[in-house]
C-alpha cells in the first residue's frame, strides 16, 4: 500500500508542477483575478491548496496547532511568491511520505477519525479536484494547459 501511496503523492506533486509552469507565465495582474468560483484568483486557489496539505500535514504529524496554519493569500501578490509557498510545503509532503511505514500508513493520528492512508488519498483528490479548476481558468487566460490522467502520467515515467 505504501508504493501505492506514493504513486499517488507522486503524481499529484509533479501535475501540480507542470501546473506551475503554467501559472508562472501569467502576469501578476492575471494571476490575482478575481474569478468567480471557488476559492477566486489563481493565486487564491494555489495559497488554499498549500494551507490545506500544510494544515493536514501537520494533523498526520500530530502537532499541536495544526488547524493555525492558514497562509493569508493577500501575502502572496505574485506567481513566485506564491510558489515559493507551495513549494515549501510540497518538499514537507515529500519528506514525510519518504520517512513513512506500512504501519504508520495504517495507523490513525490522534485526533483524526481515520488512518493516514485516507488522509494522503484525501490531499491527491482534493489536488485534482482544484487543479482543474485552475487548469480551466489558464486556459481562459491563454496560458498552457494539459491532460491530467493519471495512466498518463504513470506511462510517461
Amino acid at each position: 500500500m505504501l508504493d501505492l501511496i506514493r504513486t499517488y503523492l507522486d503524481y499529484n506533486d509533479a501535475l501540480h508542477r507542470r501546473m506551475w509552469e503554467s501559472i508562472l507565465t501569467l502576469s501578476d495582474e492575471k494571476f490575482v483575478t478575481e474569478i468567480n468560483y471557488s476559492h477566486g484568483s489563481v493565486r487564491n486557489q494555489m495559497v488554499h491548496l498549500a494551507g490545506v496539505d500544510g494544515r493536514w500535514l501537520r494533523g498526520l504529524k500530530e502537532l499541536p496547532d495544526a488547524r493555525g496554519f492558514r497562509p493569508d493569500p493577500a501575502s502572496y501578490p505574485t506567481g513566485p511568491s506564491a510558489y515559493e509557498l507551495w513549494d515549501s510545503v510540497a518538499q514537507e509532503v515529500k519528506e514525510y511520505a519518504a520517512a513513512l511505514d506500512e504501519a504508520a500508513l495504517v495507523s490513525t493520528p490522534q485526533g483524526m477519525y481515520g488512518p493516514r492512508w485516507q488522509v494522503l488519498l484525501h490531499m491527491v483528490n482534493h489536488g485534482t479536484d482544484h487543479r482543474a479548476q485552475v487548469l480551466c481558468i489558464l486556459h481562459d487566460f491563454g496560458a498552457p494547459t494539459f491532460d491530467q490522467d493519471l495512466i498518463g502520467h504513470l506511462w510517461r515515467r
